[in-house]
């Protein structure tokens, strides 16, 4: 039941497979399953019937194995075939009559031993042993006497193993295989492979001679392709031999000899090039070019014919004969024009070879050959018309012209290269030049802006001349070097800006951008402050660009952490240098300082950075609030007062860094900060400045100056906090007191405004408590005044004046006694007056 299950599984699977329903792979699994299935079920004694069926099954399922490339599994298949062969023969000779029944079942087993041993060729080679696959292959050599008909199927596998090993390089092993496929298929001529194939097999033996060592192996080259033109004459065979002998050195009338060989066979045009191209190539010149002119006889007919005029006109230049390829050219021009045009193809190569040789020359400086090489590829253009290749044409010649000075010839044919692309890049690169070197500055600049455009949106139609990413930038890189050699900064100041807004390489973009503010730095100098503006507002924008692709630089790999410390360094310098020059113009100052800080934070925060940046903030702070004392409506006094406490937040941040770096008492950031932030609260009406002011009065070495200051900023408009503008007075005046001797005239000036902002004038309703501060006042300065004689004559006056008026307020209400005391007090200090006492006694 076992073997009939597995008979029909093996029968299934030959049907499936020739109906595609299984593959190869599937198909020897199968053939796996049901060949070991029938293996196990053999008895101690097999019929024969069931051994030949063994022997097919174990060769067949050996041969699928090898078929999909698993040669290691069919060996075990192909010794069980063997062993079964060898039980067949037994039993067949056991149960022979006489000699001629053995001779019989001899020839009968050998046919299945030349296929196991086969096959068993096949597998050893796959696995790469030579030795052992040279031995089976000998085995089924020895039985082709007797099976002469498998002689054709053993030489097509000992050049299929020639093929395989020519492929892996394996020169030694492949001459091996190929030359015994060459002995076996002439062993017996009614069975061979057919003089073709022996050709063919000959051919591949000496190309591996010829690749394996051709100095060693020439001989058995030359032996082996000359018995394969006698096989069968074939190009490619006539081709190898002359390919053989070029490398063997051998002399013209040889090579000539056999290059006659082709005459006897009708080949392609293309196949007579390559000869003639390989002869040339070898130097052989004589032979090259004389089987070059006989070639048009074979193919008169042929629309091709162009092909070998051109081969021939590339070796004359190629060798510097080329009075010789231009009246060779010169016949193609006037074939042209009388019937005898090339085709498509071959004319775009002529282009070709015309064009490289016209660059050839204008590389050397040769620029009247090159005119004369491009006048030639001009002649196949017919008078108006538009090809792409024509407008590179002309521009090639606008060049030429260009550096020979014929600049009205070179304006002619950048006309026309117009004509044909108007809106090409490098167009319009050509009429830049020529507006520079005839100092047309607004052309040039014209041509700038066009180029940059057209450097945004690359051409799409150009074919072989497609603008790509670079093309645009390099070219605005090389406009404006030439702009800078002819001295022509707007142009070239025009040409750097678009470069800028183009360039991927941040090494470039900075480089670009340096140059840009010097050039234009250079003209602002020159420049009066009407058209200043322009050009400062230029230089800020060339900063800003600087300091966005510095932010983006981190991700470019070829810029380096110390590339990008280097150009932040030196745009934070020149941002700062700015800003100085610029201080007449305080917005500008202030964005110059913002740009620096700014830059700044790509450097390093070392001690010198860090007061620049502190700096830097601090200006522009105080820029924020000046232009915010200015005439300006609220809400830009608001933004002002708003941005300009941004930048003291951050100052702060800063300078608290910096402090610990070093020794700073007799630096005034603390105070700046203050009065800064004090200035910019009170007139944003902040509901944290009492906060602010809390820890002002608990400094014990605040100074009177920044108490008067914060004294008069409380009360300046928008600000109006008298009660903290009372007690910075009254803290200045406690200062002003406690010194060795009083500063007579900064206590009262002090004075004046405390008595001012207590006693207002004109007011006669006044509380009594309010009266008994302003009367210690008069009485502190009275004090002073009697103390010192440099007491200012306008202040004691002032005072006389303040107190008797109030004096008379209250006499005017009815309040005698005080009216009595605050006249006395005003007579106490006309006793101090000096020239002026005699007009108030």
């Amino acid at each position: 039941q076992v073997e009939e299950g597995a008979i029909s599984l093996w029968n299934w699977a030959v049907t499936k497979h020739a109906g595609s329903v299984v593959n190869d792979e599937q198909r020897a699994k199968l053939r796996f399953v049901a060949c070991r299935l029938v293996c196990l079920c053999e008895g101690s004694d097999p019929p024969e019937g069931t051994i030949r069926r063994q022997i097919l099954m174990s060769m067949k399922t050996g041969k699928g194995w090898i078929d999909i490339g698993k040669a290691d599994l069919a060996d075990r298949f192909l010794e069980i075939a063997m062993s079964s062969i060898e039980k067949l023969y037994a039993k067949l000779l056991k149960g022979s009559d006489g000699e001629a029944d053995i001779h019989v079942h001899k020839a009968d087993v050998e046919k299945n031993l030349f296929k196991v041993l086969s096959y068993q060729a096949e597998s050893v080679f796959a696995q790469g042993d030579f030795q052992k696959a040279v031995m089976c292959m000998q085995r089924c050599k020895d039985m082709l006497m007797k099976l002469p008909k498998e002689a054709c199927y053993l030489s097509i596998l000992c050049y299929n193993f020639g093929v395989e090993t020519y492929e892996w390089k394996r020169y030694e092993e492949s001459s091996f295989w190929l030359s015994q496929s060459y002995d076996i298929g002439k062993m017996d001529m009614k069975y061979s492979v057919g003089k073709e194939m022996q050709a063919k097999v000959l051919r591949l033996l000496a190309t591996a001679y010829f690749e394996w060592d051709c100095n060693l192996y020439l001989d058995q080259a030359l032996t082996a392709i000359s018995l394969a033109n006698q096989e069968n004459l074939h190009p490619a065979g006539v081709f190898l031999k002359v390919k053989i002998l070029l490398k063997s050195g051998a002399s013209d009338e040889d090579i000539n000899s056999a290059v006659a060989e082709f005459l006897h066979h009708e080949l392609s045009l293309d196949f007579c090039l390559n000869t003639a191209k390989l002869l040339l190539e070898h130097g052989r010149e004589s032979v090259g070019f004389d089987f070059l002119k006989s070639v048009p006889e074979w193919f008169e007919s042929s629309p091709d014919l162009g092909k070998i005029t051109l081969l021939h006109i590339e070796f004359l230049l190629q060798n510097e004969r080329e009075l010789l390829a231009k009246q060779k050219v010169e016949e193609i021009i006037i074939g042209h024009y009388t019937g005898k045009q090339l085709l498509p193809e071959a004319l775009n190569q002529l282009h070709i070879i015309l064009w490289d040789r016209a660059a050839k020359h204008y590389e050397a400086k040769s620029y009247p050959e090159a005119l004369h090489w491009y006048n030639y590829s001009v002649s196949f253009y017919t008078p108006g018309q538009i090809d792409q290749n024509l407008a590179k044409l002309q521009r090639n010649m606008a060049s030429c012209y260009l550096h020979l000075k014929q600049v009205d010839k070179a304006k002619e044919a950048i006309k026309e290269a117009e004509r044909c692309d108007p809106n090409g890049i490098f167009t319009k690169f050509i009429v830049y030049k020529i507006a520079v070197m005839e100092k047309d500055t607004d052309k040039a600049v014209e041509a700038v802006i066009e180029m940059g455009k057209l450097a945004e949106k690359p051409s799409q139609h150009e074919n072989k001349l497609r603008v790509d990413e670079n093309t645009g930038t390099n070219l605005l890189s090389l406009a404006a070097q030439i702009a800078l050699e002819n001295e022509q900064q707007v142009v070239a100041i025009k040409a750097l800006e678009y470069l800028s807004e183009h360039l991927q390489d941040c090494r470039q973009l900075f480089a670009a951008l340096k140059c840009l503010v010097r050039l234009t730095l250079s003209k602002v100098m020159a420049e009066n402050e009407e058209k200043r503006d322009e050009d400062i507002n230029s230089m800020l924008t060339y900063l800003t660009l600087a300091h966005k692709r510095l932010a983006e630089s981190f991700t470019e790999g070829k810029f380096t952490g110390d590339m990008r410390i280097l150009e932040a360094h030196w745009f934070r310098k020149v941002a700062w240098n700015l800003a100085v020059q610029f201080r007449g113009c305080p917005e500008k100052m202030r964005d110059f300082f913002l740009l620096s800080f700014k830059l700044s934070q790509f450097c390093p925060s070392d001690k010198a950075v860090l007061i620049a940046q502190k700096t830097c903030l601090l200006m522009a702070a105080a820029v924020d609030l000046e232009m915010g004392r200015q005439e300006v409506t609220p809400s830009e006094q608001t933004e002002l007062l708003t941005q300009a406490l941004q930048h003291l937040q951050a100052c702060k941040e800063i300078w608290k860094v910096l402090k610990l770096t070093g020794d700073f008492a007799k630096d005034p950031t603390d105070t700046l900060l203050l009065l800064y932030e004090f200035e910019a609260r009170s007139k944003l009406n902040d509901p944290t400045l009492h906060n602010l002011m809390e820890s002002v009065w608990e400094q014990p070495q605040i100074e009177v100056k920044t108490l008067e200051i914060i004294a008069s900023l409380a009360m300046e408009s928008p600000a109006r906090y008298p009660v903290l503008c009372k007690k910075a007075l009254k803290s200045a005046l406690n200062l002003h007191r406690k010194q060795t001797v009083i500063d007579a005239v900064k206590f009262s000036k002090c004075l004046h405004s405390l008595i001012n902002l207590s006693l207002p004038t004109g007011l006669t309703d006044l509380d009594a408590c309010v009266l008994q501060e302003v009367w210690d006042y008069f009485e502190d300065a009275l004090s002073v005044v009697s103390s010192t004689d440099a007491y200012p004559e306008m202040e004691i006056l002032w005072l006389m004046t303040r107190a008797w008026n109030t004096g008379i307020f209250q006499y005017a209400v009815g309040k005698y006694k005080e009216a009595e005391q605050w006249c006395g007090l005003g007579m106490h200090f006309l006793n101090h007056l000096g020239s002026l006492k005699k007009s108030y006694e």
